[in-house]
């Protein structure tokens, strides 16, 4: 890969030709050039070079040599003129008028008749023409001579020397000896300064005449850009002032102010391209037709939260997890790939709540087709809206599925109607919008949806090529205990392959485990195909764009170039302080901040927390989250509540046994919510002052799972050992993996040997079902809490 741009123009003022004529020669091999500027490629280059190498072939090698003797202009012949005596013989005077010519004009004229017939005689010997010229004249009235050069003659000649004349010694005392030096002296300095003079003014015409060349990047510093030009800070300040930009000399200034400067200083302007690390390592080419090949559809599913999106999907996949989702709310981005009748169809699915916008905003921009989910009895909705505006802004195009029509309320012509008001004309109204029925309950309509799917991708025309370096999208990233960051990413380009080394936003690593959406494990991943991957060294942010790299030590660079880029970035968000927010700012000292540090087990949740929170923020406290991140909560995180004053708010994760105790001792207060509305409604409640809780959970203690068994009748039964406290019959449990609450819910038996117990207490065994879940594995821990009134 060639780092140099080597442009149009260039080529052709490389070759003595116009760039038409190079553009031409490439118009009929390939594309022709939009512009002079134009980078020329490595085949394009090579085209050109083969080209002019035909084209302009010769004979034999003697042609450049005759070519050459032809070129060689003739020497000028002696003019006749009077001799002259040169004024001073001991130093050469400045420019070529002033000082005596070499040659014929400093010695008396020779009669011609002499000159004159050796000139004839040149070509009866012509193998050695040179060595028969006795006279040679030489032009020296262009040569540029440095006097300074010169300046120090007189102190190089010893004093034996300048005391010598006529060939007899001066015989004089040492007062006379001095008088003379002193004299020669005065003389010297003053005919140098003469020169010097003349040599300043010599330069300064030139530098009028001929502009300097400045090379201005995009930005610049007010000292560089007074380096470069070759003038002062205090003349560019200057300059700046005077067209009302206030600038240190420190401080840096954009491309447009420093090339109005230097155009106002005098000088000539170019603009300084730098080769960026991003542009060496990725590839950014653009593919041709003959490399694209068609590709699957990647369909976005998005809608209301709890109008059937998810069960849609589910009842396309002949799956259903629906039931573990809590409280119905989709809680992060799921990539899955469907095969229709041998088509490939890629799905994502996106959440519905109004926390969530971010992540359906990255799902309309990462897909094709957007799939629009409205329930028949409950029409257009909130989130609904902000789903179609998603949509149009991405320019995806949209079908509406009108879903839940085995109800007997379902009014399909009323959602057409409200469709209408967001400018979504149904076909047979005359519009342009799919709109399909169905029942995600009965499968009603799902093989038509499919259809109009395939359809519209047919129409759009969907292509990549699969023969390069793979780029896409992060579609979700966690941290998992065991394996490391975690991250699903759709290819949209390229094919990813296992050892591929990938950068993800400020993440980098390469690929070590790539699995699929059916679990299992894949060399390779083509367009259009999500997979989840291991070996990064950061989790991503979803919505990162990932690339395929070569050189992962240029990789690890450009993702410290970006770590620097977003901490510069987040600097520059910091208000400052300025006589119009003064007053407000001073306000802000009566305000209360409530901090809250958020950790959830997945990177998309813990950014929808965070933005929601935010967002309740009111006249008498405002929200503050000083953190935001994914696992489980840790003693640093207990840390930084401490030391803070914040609360901990945990999403979908429980604190590890060293945080709990932390905790304990330093009073942090730490609350966990599985549904996103329970935690924006309680803080808001507190913040009102209404916030009095009836009921506070206590944790009665903890068992390990340590052996699993299926009975047919019962399901899975756990053969656990208590760890500390105890374990109630009555009481209700919830599933820890990893620290990762997988399921909450009641306790089906208890068992102590083969009789039932009340209770099991620390260091004994006992046997357990949970009541509704069978997805039981070896090593999770069952933490059993309960509920107790507490007084206000």
């Amino acid at each position: 890969m060639s780092f140099v741009k080597y442009r149009l123009k260039e080529v052709a003022t490389d070759f003595g030709t116009t760039p038409k004529e190079i553009a031409e020669i490439i118009g009929k091999f390939g594309e022709r050039p939009k512009s002079n500027t134009q980078v020329l490629t490595d085949a394009e280059l090579n085209c050109v070079f083969d080209y002019m190498t035909k084209t302009h072939q010769i004979s034999s090698i003697e042609q450049v040599f005759a070519a050459a003797k032809k070129a060689e202009p003739k020497p000028a012949a002696p003019k006749a003129e009077a001799p002259k005596q040169p004024q001073n013989q001991n130093r050469p005077q400045q420019g070529g008028q002033n000082r005596p010519q070499q040659g014929g004009q400093n010695r008396p004229q020779q009669p011609q008749q002499q000159a004159r017939p050796q000139q004839p005689a040149a070509p009866q010997k012509p193998a050695e023409p040179e060595r028969k010229r006795e006279r040679r004249v030489v032009d020296t009235s262009a040569v540029q001579v440095n006097a300074n050069r010169f300046a120090d003659v007189d102190n190089l000649v010893s004093e034996k020397v300048q005391n010598y004349q006529g060939g007899k010694q001066r015989i004089g005392g040492k007062g006379a000896k001095q008088q003379k030096q002193q004299q020669n002296l005065k003389k010297g300095n003053k005919s140098r300064n003469e020169e010097q003079e003349k040599m300043r003014r010599l330069q300064m015409e030139v530098a009028r005449k001929a502009p300097t060349v400045v090379k201005i990047p995009d930005e610049i510093t007010v000292a560089e850009l007074a380096s470069r030009m070759k003038k002062t800070v205090a003349e560019v300040i200057k300059c700046l002032m005077k067209n009302g930009v206030m600038a240190a000399m420190n401080q840096t200034i954009d491309f447009d102010t420093a090339e109005f400067v230097a155009t106002e200083l005098g000088c000539k302007v170019e603009k300084e391209i730098t080769v960026t690390i991003e542009e060496r390592i990725i590839d950014d080419h653009v593919d041709s037709a003959e490399e694209l090949e068609t590709r699957a559809p990647v369909v976005v599913v998005m809608g209301h939260v709890d109008h059937g999106k998810t069960s849609t999907l589910d009842a396309i996949r002949k799956t259903s997890v629906t039931a573990g989702e809590a409280g119905g709310i989709t809680q992060h981005i799921g990539a899955y790939t469907v095969d229709v009748n041998g088509q490939m169809i890629t799905f994502l699915d996106t959440p519905g709540h109004a926390a969530f916008t971010s992540m359906r905003a990255r799902g309309a921009k990462s897909t094709d087709i957007a799939i629009l989910v409205v329930a028949a009895d409950d029409g257009i909705m909130p989130q609904t809206i902000e789903s179609i505006n998603h949509a149009k802004a991405a320019e995806v195009p949209l079908i509406v599925a009108i879903n839940k029509m085995d109800k007997p309320t379902a009014n399909p012509d009323k959602i057409k109607e409200q469709l209408t008001k967001y400018d979504l004309i149904p076909e047979e109204w005359g519009g342009d919008t799919i709109i399909v029925p169905i029942s995600a309950k009965t499968g009603m309509g799902l093989d038509d949806l499919l259809e109009m799917v395939l359809l519209t991708a047919e129409v759009q025309e969907l292509k990549a090529n699969p023969n390069r370096r793979a780029k896409g999208t992060v579609i979700e990233a966690r941290l998992d205990k065991t394996r490391g960051p975690v991250a699903t990413l759709l290819v949209q380009n390229g094919t990813l392959k296992q050892g591929d080394i990938v950068i993800a936003g400020t993440s980098v690593g390469r690929v070590r485990v790539m699995t699929n959406d059916k679990g299992r494990t894949v060399k390779t991943a083509g367009p259009s195909i999500p997979v989840e991957i291991t070996g990064l060294a950061e989790v991503p942010t979803p919505g990162d764009e990932f690339n395929a790299v070569t050189d992962e030590r240029m990789a690890r660079e450009l993702v410290e170039q970006r770590k620097q880029a977003q901490k510069d970035a987040a600097a520059k968000l910091q208000q400052k302080v300025t006589l119009d927010n003064l007053f407000s700012r001073m306000q802000e000292g009566e305000m209360k901040n409530l901090n809250l540090i958020v950790k959830a087990d997945v990177q998309g949740s813990a950014e929808a927390v965070k933005a929601s929170l935010e967002k309740i923020s009111n006249e008498e406290v405002r929200v503050k989250v000083i953190h935001a991140g994914v696992g489980a909560i840790n003693e640093s995180d207990v840390l930084l509540a401490s030391t803070s004053g914040a609360i901990i708010i945990g999403f979908n994760v429980r604190p590890d046994s060293g945080a709990q105790a932390s905790a304990q001792r330093t009073n942090v207060d730490m609350r966990f919510y599985r549904v996103i509305y329970d935690a924006i409604d309680e803080i808001e409640a507190a913040m009102k002052g209404m916030l009095a809780p009836k009921f506070e959970e206590v944790v009665l203690g903890h068992a390990e799972v340590r052996q699993t068994y299926k009975v047919s009748a019962i399901g899975t039964v756990a053969g656990c050992m208590v760890k500390d406290g105890k374990v109630t019959r009555d009481g209700q449990v919830r599933i820890l993996r990893d620290n990762i609450v997988i399921y909450e819910g009641e306790i089906g038996s208890l068992q102590r040997f083969k009789d039932a117990a009340k209770e099991v207490t620390a260091g004994y065994e006992c046997g357990m079902t949970i009541a509704g879940y069978n997805d039981i594995k070896e090593f999770d821990i069952f933490e059993c809490f309960a509920m107790q009134e507490v007084k206000r």
